[in-house]
């Protein structure tokens, strides 16, 4: 009889090896995407309030060249 059971007890460390290596990965995708979603919002919170003043300064610059 431990003959019979030593095959399946790699098989299924196996199955659950790769059932875990699966799980980190979704786990892995899942949290890179939450980063990435959060450093692209702080980029933009900086960034959106720089562009809106160099666009006014355009302007103000813009409207005295041409008056």
């Amino acid at each position: 009889m431990n003959q019979v059971n030593e095959p399946t007890a790699p098989s299924r460390s196996r199955s659950r090896s790769l059932s875990k290596i699966l799980l980190a990965g979704v786990v892995l995708l899942i949290a890179g995407y939450v980063v990435l979603k959060i450093v692209i919002g702080i980029v933009l919170a900086i960034a959106l309030p720089v562009a809106l003043i160099v666009a006014v300064l355009a302007v103000i610059w813009a409207l005295k060249t041409i008056f």
